[in-house]
């Protein structure tokens, strides 16, 4: 089967079976197309939850099928690569922070959503990236311990400057690898291009950025911005996605 044969099967097969699609903004273009939605893993789960499909097909990582089966309890919800994972959720775990909030007690520890279930069900906030300064900023306690992220708590520390945030060593590897020395030269290569970035790079990066927001912010912001060029500082699949 060609690719346009595999997408028509795939339709078929979610009407005979009752199964609702959802693709992550990071995933291929071809998958995309038949997903019945795509975006931010926080808005996947808020659309299926409003969904009349009993059955939930997740194309995207472990820790987002979880957050959809938070959201829908009563539906079944399946992960397309069962053995797809998220290398930042993976970094942290019970064990791990339940010593963590022995050494901060009275702190408030606020999860970013790329965490695994069973570590959010010792932590008092969860949030996204494009929540999360709203939300840290309507905290009544002043001492808050974001995880696991540092560099997406930086920025939101950043942007509250009144809380006393203690971060830890975690992050996503793929927006580590982004420097500033790729942002520099992208800049010379591109001089009238804009540079929009996710906060899970690092503040040295965000630095430098004309924009920073969520994947689905980053896409927004490109579709309505007059500006012709971009440099994208996040998955290279957003800046596929954007191309068409």
């Amino acid at each position: 089967m060609n690719v346009s044969e595999l997408q028509q099967k795939i339709i078929q097969l979610k009407k005979e079976n009752d199964v609702c699609v959802l693709a992550h903004s990071y995933v291929a273009r071809e998958i995309c197309e038949i997903a019945d939605f795509t975006g931010d893993s926080y808005k996947l789960s808020v659309d299926a939850s409003k969904v009349g499909n009993k059955n939930i097909l997740m194309c995207g990582v472990r820790f987002m099928a979880e957050t959809c089966k938070i959201l829908s309890p009563e539906k079944h919800v399946y992960l397309a690569q069962p053995m797809a994972g998220c290398a930042m959720a993976d970094q942290m775990d019970k064990q791990l922070i339940s010593q963590v909030k022995e050494k901060y007690p009275g702190y408030t520890v606020v999860a970013y959503i790329n965490t695994t279930a069973d570590l959010k069900t010792i932590c008092d906030v969860c949030v996204t990236s494009s929540s999360a300064v709203k939300i840290v900023n309507n905290i009544e306690n002043n001492d808050i311990l974001f995880i696991p992220d540092c560099n997406l708590g930086a920025y939101v520390a950043k942007q509250c400057p009144d809380k006393n945030i203690k971060l830890l060593n975690g992050g996503c590897p793929i927006h580590a690898c982004v420097n500033v020395d790729d942002v520099k030269k992208a800049k010379e290569a591109y001089p009238q291009a804009e540079l929009l970035v996710h906060p899970e790079c690092v503040p040295e990066v965000c630095a430098y950025a004309d924009y920073i927001g969520s994947t689905s912010g980053i896409m927004d912001y490109a579709v309505k911005s007059d500006k012709k060029e971009f440099i994208i500082g996040t998955e290279i699949s957003i800046a596929e996605h954007l191309q068409y």
